[in-house]
C-alpha cells in the first residue's frame, strides 16, 4: 500500500536537487515519454478496448498519435520557449534591463478522467515535464485497465521521485487534496472541479480546471447539409459521445431540420451499421451507473432515431431526440453519451440569446457558409473554443491553447500553452549601478512636477 505523504516528500526532495530545471534533462525525459508510448502502443490500445471497447484505430487517433505529435512539437520548440525573454523597460527604470524567466512550480498533481484515460493523463504531463516539475498522477478508478497500465509504464520508464502514479477511488483523491501541492491540473466534471478548487484554496495552490458543459452545434440554412451531417455524426458519436467537447445538442434552423435529420441517420448507419449497439468497433459506456443515467435521460422523450441498447455490452446506439425544449430533462445537464437532442430556431439572434442565457460552453460548432453570420456567432457568444463547419478538430492542434471559460473551466494547455500553464513567469529588473537618480527618494519637495513629466 502506498504512503501519499512519503511519495510527495520524495518528489519534493527530487525537485529540490534542481536537475528538473536543466533543459537537457527535460528534453531527455520527453524523449523517454515518447519512447514509452511508441513501444507500448499495442498494450495501450488493448487496455482502452477493455475499458471502453474502443477500436484500435480510434484509440490510436485520439489517444496515442495525438500525444506523439504533441511531444514532437514540444521537443522542437522547448529550447526557444525556455529562454529568458527580454522586455521593454520604462523610463522610470533608466539604465536597467527587464527580463521574464520561466521556472517550474515544483510538484504538480494531475487528476485525469476516464473518457480518454491515456491521452488526458499524458497530455498535461507533457507540459509538466517541459516546464521542469515533478508530477504525481491520479488516474480515474473507472478506467481500470488503462490506470493499471499507466502505473506500470510510469514505474518502468521514470524515477518515482520525478513521476509517480497513485490509483484509487474518491477517498484517495480526497487524501491527495488534503496535501500541499505546488500546482493542480484537473480534468473532469464541473461538480468535482468545484471541490478541487475549494481544496486548493486552503493552500492557495494555483489550478487549471478542464471541465465541460453543454456544447451547442448550430446549423443554419446555408450549411452544406451532407458534409455537416457527416462531421456531426463523427464528432458526436466518437467514443460513444463520451467526449467533453462533443456536440451536446443541435440548434437547427427549422427550414432544414427534416433534411438534416435524414442525412444524419444515413451517416449513422454508414458508420456503425444497422445495429450500432452490437458493433464491436463501437465504444461502450464506461460503467453501469453512467449507462443507467443515460437511459433515464431517454424516458418520456421523443426518439426519432436509435434508442436501442445492449445491457450486457453497455452499448447505446446513436440516438436522436426531437420535440426537445430548453426545459426538457436532457437539456439540464451535460449528456456525455450517444444521445443528441435537436432544438429548432428561426433566426441567428434567437440562437445567440438562447446560448448566452446559459453557462458558457467548452465548445461551440457552427455550420454555415455565410461569413457574416460566422463572425457574428464567434464575436457574440463566449465559449472555450470550437470549429466553423467541423467538430472536435480544435483539440488536435498544438498551435492553439485548449481550455474552457466560466463554468466550462479555467486555464488552458496544449503546445506552448502547456509549458506556460506549468511555469511561473518570474519578472526581474537588472539595474545598473552607474547612475542613481534621486527623484524617487524622499524628501519630495519640488519633485512632483518632475515625476509628472516622467510618468505620464
Amino acid at each position: 500500500m502506498f504512503n501519499i505523504k512519503e511519495i510527495i516528500n520524495n518528489q519534493n526532495n527530487y525537485f529540490e536537487k534542481g536537475q528538473t530545471k536543466d533543459l537537457t534533462f527535460r528534453l531527455n525525459k520527453l524523449t523517454v515519454l515518447k519512447k514509452m508510448i511508441a513501444e507500448n502502443d499495442e498494450a495501450i490500445m488493448a487496455a482502452l478496448k477493455k475499458d471502453l471497447n474502443k477500436a484500435p484505430f480510434e484509440s490510436y487517433e485520439t489517444e496515442i498519435g495525438i500525444l506523439l505529435e504533441e511531444i514532437n512539437y514540444v521537443i522542437k520548440n522547448l529550447p526557444r520557449w525556455d529562454k529568458r525573454k527580454k522586455v521593454c523597460t520604462p523610463l522610470i527604470n533608466f539604465l536597467s534591463s527587464s527580463h521574464v524567466y520561466s521556472e517550474p512550480y515544483g510538484v504538480a498533481l494531475v487528476i485525469s478522467p476516464w473518457n480518454y484515460p491515456f491521452q488526458l493523463t499524458i497530455s498535461p504531463l507533457i507540459g509538466s515535464i517541459a516546464a521542469g516539475n515533478c508530477t504525481l498522477i491520479k488516474p480515474s478508478e473507472y478506467s481500470v485497465y488503462t490506470s493499471e497500465l499507466l502505473e506500470d509504464l510510469i514505474a518502468r520508464y521514470f524515477e518515482p521521485g520525478f513521476i509517480s502514479v497513485v490509483k484509487g477511488d474518491k477517498d484517495v483523491s480526497q487524501q491527495l487534496l488534503e496535501e500541499k501541492f505546488d500546482y493542480i491540473f484537473f480534468t473532469g466534471s464541473v461538480e468535482v472541479g468545484k471541490i478541487i478548487m475549494k481544496a486548493a484554496s486552503k493552500h492557495l495552490t494555483p489550478v487549471t480546471l478542464e471541465l465541460g458543459g453543454k456544447s451547442p452545434c448550430i446549423i443554419d440554412e446555408t450549411a452544406d447539409l451532407d458534409l455537416a451531417a457527416k462531421r456531426i455524426v463523427w464528432g458526436k458519436f466518437l467514443n460513444a459521445g463520451q467526449t467533453c467537447i462533443a456536440p451536446d445538442y443541435l440548434l437547427v434552423q427549422s427550414t432544414i431540420e427534416k433534411a438534416l435529420v435524414s442525412k444524419i441517420e444515413t451517416y449513422i448507419e454508414q458508420f456503425y451499421g444497422k445495429e450500432p449497439h452490437r458493433n464491436d468497433d463501437y465504444p461502450k459506456i464506461i460503467s453501469m451507473n453512467h449507462f443507467q443515467r443515460l437511459l433515464n435521460l431517454l424516458k418520456d422523450q421523443k426518439i426519432i432515431a436509435g434508442g436501442n441498447y445492449d445491457l450486457n455490452s453497455q452499448q447505446i446506439e446513436p440516438t436522436l431526440l426531437g420535440a426537445v425544449s430548453w426545459d426538457s430533462p436532457v437539456m439540464q445537464e451535460e449528456i456525455f453519451g450517444p444521445i443528441l437532442p435537436i432544438i429548432t430556431f428561426d433566426t441567428i439572434d434567437e440562437v445567440i440569446r438562447s446560448v448566452n442565457n446559459r453557462p458558457k460552453p467548452l465548445a461551440l460548432y457552427y455550420f454555415s457558409t455565410n461569413k457574416k453570420r460566422q463572425n457574428k456567432i464567434i464575436e457574440e457568444i463566449s465559449f472555450g473554443g470550437g470549429c466553423v463547419n467541423d467538430t472536435i478538430m480544435q483539440v488536435g492542434s498544438s498551435y492553439m491553447p485548449f481550455g474552457g471559460v466560466g463554468e466550462s473551466g479555467m486555464g488552458s494547455y496544449h503546445g506552448k500553452a502547456s509549458f506556460d500553464t506549468f511555469s511561473h513567469k518570474k519578472s526581474v529588473v537588472h539595474k545598473s549601478n552607474l547612475v542613481d537618480i534621486n527623484l524617487r527618494y524622499p524628501p519630495f519637495k519640488n519633485k512632483l512636477k518632475w515625476i509628472k513629466k516622467v510618468m505620464r
